[in-house]
């Protein structure tokens, strides 16, 4: 692992320092990694795109004014997932908006003909719905949360995550990426990660680049991680995710981070964290996404059969047969995972309750089962 000055000197490394720098976090990831890259094969369910904060780039948050603003129901969530599971995913990657109950009158009122007051305990027994009626493993993406509220969806999630974004505290001020965000003060996503440890849940984290941070901005977000994952060893993956600009967003006119910066932050996040912390970057936030792999990852997070990216819906996914073929030429094979890594399956029941080590045993051993059958 690198210093903090270590990693600021790499900023402007071009060409062949560039090169040279993926060269270095290749090896490593090699040396630990192997030469397979991975994926979860997944369901997206975007169980209310309400949210409370008003980030400046996203397009997932529905107005309440919207006639798109909504809450899935009980029977569109188990829908979405027995679709999911008849092609094959494992995962259930439940995303939404934080707390727009404490917000928006509308998600108050909708959120009360589904018989509840609160947006956590209904996705608490969406999650429980899915693990009853489906074979997947929920994943819960819900934002910033409490010790209590972590310690409550633990039973009903394999693994959990939030993206850190960036420890500046500059992107809160007025005409920022994070204005006006109750949720996204670096303190409170930092606890988040902090409260996610003591309770030993798997957890997934990143940064979002081109969002107005300075290079060392990431690199002590990418500390910060790192310090806590050191004080806790729960964290499984950290995605480094570049910002794309959307119509119709305060940032739309922002320019995006090219190729090489990309490469830059994935190779320097590799050297930054342990290397038993997977480094992740989404293939369908750019096109030349196989160029990802000589920068030092080793996943390439969830991929899904059936539903798009509802946090970036511009951008298809590639096919997994794509993303093979990518690997493939050079010279790296693509392998299935769970949303919960194996490391964190085979410590008895610390990271999973019983019936969460029950479903993913089940689901290692129907993929074991179906490549012996293919074999």
């Amino acid at each position: 692992m690198i210093s903090v000055s270590e990693a600021i000197s790499y900023e402007f490394a071009t060409e062949q320092d560039l090169y040279a720098l993926c060269q270095q976090a290749s090896q490593i990831r090699n040396n630990y990694w192997g030469k397979q890259l991975t994926y979860s094969k997944k369901v997206f369910i975007p169980l209310t795109n309400m949210c409370r904060d008003s980030c400046g780039y996203c397009t997932f948050v529905q107005s309440p004014d919207s006639i798109h603003s909504n809450y899935m129901t009980p029977e569109q969530v188990l829908k979405t997932a027995r679709e999911g599971q008849a092609l094959d995913c494992k995962e259930a990657l439940f995303s939404l908006g934080e707390r727009p109950e404490e917000r928006h009158q509308k998600a108050r009122d909708l959120l009360a003909n589904l018989g509840y007051d609160n947006t956590l305990d209904y996705l608490h027994d969406q999650c429980e719905n899915v693990l009853t009626n489906t074979s997947l493993l929920p994943h819960v993406n819900a934002g910033a949360l409490s010790f209590d509220e972590l310690k409550r969806l633990k039973p009903v999630a394999a693994s959990m995550g939030m993206m850190l974004e960036n420890v500046s505290t500059d992107l809160l001020k007025q005409g920022q990426a994070h204005y006006a965000c109750p949720d996204k003060t670096p303190k409170r996503r930092l606890d988040t990660i902090e409260q996610a440890g003591k309770l030993d849940i798997a957890f997934t984290t990143g940064i979002l680049i081109g969002i107005g941070e300075s290079w060392e901005d990431r690199v002590r977000s990418l500390v910060a991680i790192r310090d806590r994952h050191l004080a806790y060893g729960h964290i499984q993956e950290v995605i480094i995710q570049n910002f794309r600009a959307k119509e119709g967003t305060a940032m739309a006119g922002c320019q995006e981070p090219n190729l090489d910066d990309m490469k830059r932050t994935i190779a320097v996040a590799r050297l930054i964290l342990p290397e038993e912390i997977s480094i992740q970057a989404p293939p369908n936030l750019e096109i030349e996404y196989g160029s990802y792999i000589n920068a030092g990852i080793n996943d390439w997070g969830g991929i899904s059969p059936l539903t798009k990216d509802f946090i970036n819906p511009e951008r298809a996914w590639p096919q997994i047969s794509s993303v093979a073929t990518a690997c493939e030429g050079l010279g790296y094979s693509l392998g299935e995972r769970l949303t919960i890594y194996s490391r964190f399956q085979d410590q008895n029941d610390k990271y999973l309750t019983p019936n969460l080590i029950q479903r993913a045993a089940s689901l290692v051993g129907y993929a074991a089962h179906v490549r012996g059958a293919i074999a």
